[in-house]
């Protein structure tokens, strides 16, 4: 699948002196520089009937053509897979993803994900890059992502995360009862050791989280994160960093704990609950074409409402304990 792009322009006098990349980048915003320069290479550009160099410095007046034909980014193959969609238009979707669904095809998982169900609901997806999939959610965490529908959307959601733009709001249940919340700022990186883990490193990727208390239980605390950054497993990484690991989480939890004189149908709910106990719950952004400020909320799923509820009850029962 391709689509085919034509366009002709004249480079404006007040640019004299651009490279011819930079002009183009700044006439033509739905397309990457990165996009413009891969097409100048390739001899889709010309410039008064001439094939297109991309440093060359434009003195204004030139005719620019482009003919260029966009080659489908994705190979997968689409599946017929149920997506809970919470929101679309021509530019965006906005998916509530339930836990288990991997996003990305990978070694471990080359067919059965999110991007194969995007096409599966959108063929035109396939000339997006990775289906216009934008950002992740780890395989067990749950909640909101928004997904580009053409390439000037991806285009300008990509810049916005980049930017820090994009407000992304997570609910966690975490080991511990903390008393405030707080900033987290280390860097991210590989494991060291086990290259399957992140980890706190130095002179890695810069990691953000910001927190705050939403409920306190007798062991564990409901937190409401914020990502300034978005760092593979960030939220995971930073509250077991700070010693107050996410429940569940099958790789950086460590062990469960349980708070004194805990009943066994207790211990059995939060030792049955086997994935990271994470939440999506907001997203916020200006729509990449209207400008228009959009948010959605996505309640935390039933086996982590379960899990508060719970949490809630033992708290309310041994409330004169102590």
């Amino acid at each position: 699948m391709s689509t085919k792009v034509q366009l002709e322009l004249v480079i404006p006098d007040e640019m004299r002196g651009r490279r011819l990349d930079q002009a183009l980048a700044e006439l033509v915003p739905d397309y990457s520089r990165s996009r413009l320069q891969q097409w100048i290479r390739s001899g889709q550009v010309t410039m008064d009937g001439h094939p297109a160099q991309a440093k060359a410095k434009v003195t204004g007046g030139e005719s620019v053509r482009i003919d260029a034909e966009i080659v489908a980014q994705t190979v997968s193959e689409p599946e017929p897979i149920p997506l809970d969609l919470v929101y679309e238009d021509e530019a965006l979707l906005v998916v509530n993803k339930p836990a288990g669904l991997v996003v990305h095809p990978a070694a471990g998982n080359p067919a059965g994900t999110l991007l194969n169900a995007l096409l599966n609901y959108d063929g035109s997806l396939a000339d997006v890059p990775r289906a216009g999939i934008v950002h992740r959610l780890d395989k067990n965490t749950t909640g909101l992502m928004v997904v580009a529908r053409n390439l000037t959307a991806h285009k300008r959601l990509v810049e916005a995360l980049q930017a820090r733009v994009v407000k992304r709001e997570y609910l966690t249940v975490v080991h511990s009862v903390l008393t405030a919340g707080g900033r987290i700022e280390a860097p991210i990186g590989r494991h060291p050791v086990d290259r399957k883990r992140m980890a706190v490193v130095p002179n890695a990727k810069e990691a953000v989280t910001h927190y705050r208390v939403e409920e306190r239980f007798r062991a564990h605390t409901l937190v409401r994160v914020r990502l300034e950054t978005g760092r593979t497993h960030q939220i995971r990484v930073h509250m077991a960093h700070q010693h107050i690991p996410v429940l569940g989480d099958p790789v950086y939890g460590g062990r469960l704990r349980l708070p004194k004189g805990a009943d066994p149908d207790f211990r059995e709910v939060l030792s049955s609950f086997r994935r990271q106990a994470l939440h999506a719950t907001q997203l916020g952004l200006l729509h990449p074409i209207s400008g228009e400020e959009m948010s959605w909320q996505a309640d935390v799923p039933d086996d982590m409402a379960h899990l508060i509820e719970v949490l809630r009850q033992d708290a309310r029962e041994h409330a004169g304990d102590g």
